[in-house]
């Protein structure tokens, strides 16, 4: 359809926006959208989108807001007039020039220019920002969401036969990134630690243990779950008696006989503790009511198999009971199945993560389940989420995500392993990481007491580990290297924790209150630059909740660093005097404020002085 610009097109968009009225009638000024919670970039979308169907008469018109590449083209920039313009068959640039003459974007942007092909780029007003960020709760930098969600995240997700190692390393904190995000953002969050606690490897442990009596050797095997498990898998591939116990006692343990319970119970608490020690060293909010192991969906498998049979999606093959999709099928062509019960009767994964997503649904309600799960489990995860729509146990409402992550690799382009080629343990790992930057915190500040330079190490190191991780994008492998993750310099957690740290040294240093309330009023290109980036804190926090990305909130801080070190270098603080120092010390005292609130997002702790 090719539609006629006219007059009055023109002049009623002019007066519609004039009076913060679209044709929906509904207001578009920026403080009654605070109510949808709509961030600036969003609400810039939403009026240049609206001003462009009011002129066109297109109902889809979509503005395509971005940040803007270099300060010369202005703040944001909205990209969306040239692919309007191919499908009306205009030219661009006209209609980019004819868009700019009726926006009404006054109490927002300086200027509006028209550039290229009908680029437009918006210039925000130094009041507004000056005006938004005066207005800032600083105890909730962003605000909540209107609507919240009810949310599950499946993160971590140990074995508990094993002790946790490097493996588990990434799904843990990025999944705590992201659950920390939903719930800063007000969202009814379900945390779902899904442990594997059932299955052949817990009959060949409780054999172990029986073999073992209550000896003191038990105890101290169990202390070490490393050991314990190594020494019980020998004992399984090499003594065929065994072997054949351990499988008797998986058929016992499933059926409920007590004193396999009673063992099985004790191996778990154990594996617990161990899980929860890591947990607290590296600053993760799980805990030990967020545990939903394989063992909780026991006696929900069969009502999985019995809708699965109603709906007539199980099909027999080779003994085997499977679901086979259109979707999935083999290089050969053949069907792919998803196997829900083997021949003999016994359950599979598949089997278990389709009962978890029925109950999280049906019973818990939720609008959005998230597996933190790493990107070998993604054919898995595309057949259960198919078969579990199929068999209505997701709703068409609920979004079911897989937020795969790729593989931490050593220097040699291999999983990180030891040099022996063993997996290293993730409390070992951990350990070195504060060891090493102990002695880097030493160096650098010998002055420091013994007690200061151990929490100043902890904090630096298991920072460091967690943002070498979390600053890359989650779907790639990326390369372990200490030297990188502990350096200074690069975005990296102790050039963040430093930077945090030298703000607060201003007012530490000056004896000034960092509560104080002080009135920023915007005024030199590096304040209204440092400015802008404050007050994208929603956008990228917002956008990290929709994507589940944390690199992006990585990059932000780490732009917001470095735009804080040019305003600071620029722009005298201290030797400022009046309304002046009183502004700058304002947009210092936010710098902060967003700093600590987005590592705290991350997981790391931020320090006061270091």
């Amino acid at each position: 359809m090719h539609c006629t610009i006219t007059a009055a097109t023109a002049d009623k968009l002019t007066t519609n926006f004039g009076l913060g009225l679209v044709a929906s009638g509904r207001m578009t000024g920026f403080q009654s959208q605070s109510r949808t919670r709509m961030n600036l970039k969003q609400h810039l979308d939403q009026r240049i989108s609206q001003a462009l169907s009011a002129l066109t008469g297109q109902s889809d018109c979509v503005a395509m807001v971005a940040y803007s590449k270099s300060a010369q083209f202005g703040d944001y920039q909205a990209n969306g007039v040239m692919a309007l313009a191919k499908k009306l068959g205009k030219n661009p640039r006209e209609l980019g020039q004819l868009l700019a003459q009726q926006l009404q974007l006054d109490d927002i942007v300086s200027k509006i220019e028209v550039a290229g092909p009908g680029f437009i780029n918006l210039f925000v007003k130094p009041e507004f920002l000056s005006e938004r960020l005066n207005k800032l709760n600083h105890a909730q930098l962003v605000a909540p969401a209107a609507q919240p969600q009810t949310v599950v995240i499946d993160y971590s997700s140990p074995n508990l036969a094993k002790e946790m190692h490097v493996g588990h390393l990434r799904g843990t904190i990025i999944g705590d990134a992201i659950a920390r995000t939903f719930d800063y953002l007000g969202h009814r969050l379900i945390r779902h630690n899904h442990f594997g606690d059932w299955g052949t490897q817990f009959g060949m442990l409780i054999t172990y243990m029986q073999d073992l009596g209550n000896s003191t050797e038990l105890g101290t095997h169990l202390a070490d779950l490393e050991q314990f498990y190594r020494a019980a898998k020998q004992r399984f591939d090499a003594e065929p008696d065994f072997a054949e116990r351990a499988r008797a006692n998986v058929v016992k343990l499933q059926s409920g006989d007590a004193d396999c319970l009673a063992m099985w119970q004790r191996f778990i608490q154990v594996s617990i503790t161990h899980c929860q020690q890591l947990y607290d060293l590296l600053n993760i909010t799980l805990t030990a009511n967020d545990v939903v192991p394989e063992s909780f969906y026991n006696n929900r498998l069969q009502a999985v198999m019995d809708t699965l049979i109603v709906k007539g999606l199980l099909k027999e093959s080779d003994g085997a009971q499977c679901v086979f999709l259109d979707e999935f099928k083999t290089k050969e062509g053949e069907p792919l199945p998803v196997i829900v019960q083997k021949t003999g009767g016994g359950f599979l994964y598949a089997t278990t993560d389709l009962a978890a997503i029925r109950y999280r649904c049906a019973e818990l309600g939720a609008q959005r389940v998230l597996y933190v799960v790493d990107a070998r489990q993604s054919l898995h995860f595309q057949q259960v989420f198919k078969v579990a729509q199929l068999a209505g146990f997701a709703k068409p409402e609920c979004s079911l995500e897989h937020l795969s992550y790729g593989t931490m690799m050593g220097k040699d382009g291999k999983p990180f392993k030891t040099r022996s080629g063993d997996t290293i343990k993730l409390v070992d790992l951990c350990l070195e990481s504060i060891e090493r930057a102990r002695e880097l915190v030493s160096s650098k500040n010998p002055d420091l007491s013994t007690e200061q330079c151990a929490v100043i190490a902890r904090a630096v190191g298991i920072g460091a580990v967690k943002y070498a991780d979390l600053s890359k994008n989650r779907n790639s492998d990326y390369m372990f290297d200490w030297d990188t993750m502990l350096s200074f310099e690069g975005n990296t957690a102790p050039y963040l924790l430093y930077a945090y740290a030298r703000i607060r040294s201003i007012f530490r240093k000056a004896e000034l209150d960092t509560e104080a309330n002080y009135v920023i009023n915007v005024e030199a290109a590096e304040e209204k630059a440092l400015a802008l980036k404050l007050l994208q804190f929603t956008e990228s926090v917002e956008t990290l909740a929709d994507e589940c990305l944390p690199n992006q909130l990585c990059l932000y801080l780490y732009e917001l660093s470095g735009l804080f070190m040019k305003f600071y270098e620029c722009c005298p603080v201290l030797k400022a005097e009046g309304t002046v120092q009183q502004s700058r010390l304002g947009l210092c005292q936010l710098t902060a404020l967003t700093l600590k609130q987005g590592l705290e997002l991350l997981g790391i702790t931020t320090l006061e002085q270091m």
